[in-house]
């Protein structure tokens, strides 16, 4: 599946560490209105969404890893856009496990990681990944993180499958099918955003992009983009108990980018805006760091 890297028609969600914009051309109305083609206008609900255990029947995909220096912030704690990596890493090793083409194109649309109690600097972490649901033309990656220490991190993202002719969003394979409905279970999931335009009087600040936040696609990466909501909780001496990311847009390597962020109580809102058009949001509920 590809909840942390694309896959492609019959690949398991993750492979390449990309995003991108997923909606169809705009006179495709009806699957426009599927994928929500505008922001909410309602306000971001940091709200935990259902996190589906891990099943007891079909596939599921399980490996290691410790964590290192350049992982951790300056507390140790496990940082997001480290988490970020992890999925990446283990969605590809997933796919390749199950005999599907880790090349193959998804694109992320968001992603939702809930911290139940940091991991931290050598802690070993096991990682479980699994499908958690899909919908016609997309699927959600649950991935588990626990760390032999006490940490615990659950994650779920949603990737949505593209045809590789025209860059449309693409049904889901028979082999797709084959390989993840069992876990499961026959769970539909939405892909519509949830997240609200920028607030008024939010502050304001240039997020230059770095080549080395681009991958071989030339795609500004899901880890880089984490980066920024990161750096911007520590600016504030915030970390994340529950954070929510969304892409309705591309971010391009020549985007000029701005970060825009408010906070409102344990609240963190964070946006960043190229050409006044919002190419990734995040939603965070905070605590002290």
């Amino acid at each position: 599946m590809a909840l942390a890297s694309p896959g492609e028609p019959a690949t398991a969600l993750g492979a390449i560490p990309r995003h991108g914009p997923i909606l169809p051309s705009a006179d495709d109305a009806r699957l426009a209105a599927r994928f929500g083609a505008t922001m909410a206008e309602l306000p971001a609900d940091p709200t935990e969404p259902e996190l589906v255990p891990v099943p007891t029947t079909g596939r599921t995909f399980t490996t290691e890893r410790r964590v290192r220096w350049g992982d951790t912030d300056v507390d140790g704690h496990l940082r997001l856009d480290a988490t970020a990596r992890y999925l990446q890493d283990i969605a590809n090793d997933d796919t390749r496990d199950a005999g599907h083409d880790p090349m193959a194109p998804w694109v992320v649309r968001r992603t939702v990681v809930v911290v139940r109690r940091p991991i931290v600097l050598g802690e070993v972490v096991s990682l479980t990944t699994f499908s958690g649901g899909h919908g016609s033309r997309w699927a959600e990656r649950r991935t588990r993180l626990v760390g032999a220490d006490g940490g615990l991190v659950e994650v779920a993202a949603l990737w949505v499958f593209l045809d590789p002719a025209t860059g449309r969003p693409a049904k889901l394979t028979a082999e797709f099918h084959a390989t993840y409905d069992e876990a499961a279970g026959g769970r539909e999931v939405k892909a519509r955003l949830q997240h609200g335009p920028p607030a008024e009087g939010a502050d304001v600040r240039p997020w230059p992009l770095r080549s080395t936040d681009l991958d071989s696609l030339g795609h500004v990466n899901n880890a880089a983009t984490w980066a920024a909501v990161e750096d911007e909780l520590s600016r504030r001496g915030l970390r994340a108990e529950l954070a929510a990311l969304e892409y309705p847009d591309a971010t391009s390597p020549d985007d000029v980018v701005e970060l825009r962020c408010t906070v409102d109580g344990d609240v963190a809102s964070v946006w960043l805006v190229a050409d006044g058009k919002v190419r990734a949001s995040a939603v965070v509920r905070t605590v002290p760091a």
